[in-house]
């Protein structure tokens, strides 16, 4: 009895709950890439059974789209990214049952949501201003979000991600979300995920309809973004005090010690 009340304890402390919203996130991000590519895909290509194209763009994003989920979520829950990894991890005993169990549950409703962020019942589907500014939200979200991960240098036991593998590694997983992403929605609203993309091209043809999507949306989406990270994820700790500096002799094993 004591061991389950004490791994039930650990199942809600905070570094788990930050695990399960990292899973929650990271199977949220693959599967919405998965099915919007897919959708994307039959858009463009309604008889997909005779164009290898569209399946080469849905592997690409769901390939794109997995790396950007493992790395985003490897430092807070180990990157499972599916119930059955978390299964073979319980097993091995890498990973407790009860903590397993919530891993599922996290893994099952990320991917519900993802269902539901994408028009996963009609492939032929006018999107309204309203839909595609939530539809961008969602997208410069996972992208935002990525860039906080990949530039955070408290997250992982590697000394901080500042060196230039480190950096090269971070700017491949953003242009990777990315891509996934335009993959998955690029069909539906053009998958701008950026202001400044859609303001230029608006300027030079004078068409500004549809201009507060690509502003609202992604402001939003990268707001949402940045206190998730900071107070979900990643919360700030505050710094331990510096240790008092003690003198030449002090070092020398004298009593005497001057405190700054």
């Amino acid at each position: 009895m004591a061991n389950i009340c004490a791994n039930m304890k650990r199942c809600f402390s905070p570094p788990a709950l930050r695990a399960y919203f990292a899973e929650f996130f990271s199977i949220f991000l693959f599967v919405f890439i998965a099915v919007g590519s897919t959708i994307s895909a039959r858009m463009l290509t309604p008889d997909e059974t005779s164009d290898a194209s569209s399946l080469m763009a849905t592997a690409v994003a769901q390939a794109f789209g997995l790396f950007a989920a493992v790395f985003i979520a490897a430092d807070v829950s180990g990157g499972h990214v599916n119930p059955a990894v978390t299964f073979a991890y319980a097993i091995g005993g890498h990973i407790t049952v009860p903590s397993a169990i919530f891993y599922w549950a996290s893994q099952m409703l990320g991917s519900t949501f993802a269902c539901l962020a994408v028009p996963t019942t009609r492939i032929a589907v006018e999107m309204t201003g309203f839909g595609a500014g939530i539809l961008e939200g969602v997208l410069t979200f996972m992208v935002v979000y990525t860039v906080y991960v990949a530039g955070d240098p408290r997250g992982g036991d590697f000394g901080g991600r500042k060196g230039p593998a480190a950096t090269a590694l971070g700017a491949l997983v953003v242009g990777a979300v990315t891509g996934a992403c335009v993959l998955a929605a690029g069909s539906l609203t053009g998958a701008s995920m950026n202001p400044a993309r859609s303001f230029g091209p608006a300027v030079v043809s004078g068409h500004y309809s549809n201009q507060a999507v690509y502003w609202a949306g992604p402001m939003v989406g990268a707001a949402v973004a940045a206190l998730v990270h900071q107070a979900l994820v990643f919360p700030t700790v505050p710094e331990p005090a510096p240790a008092p500096a003690t003198n030449e002799s002090a070092r020398h094993g004298s009593v005497q010690t001057v405190v700054v």
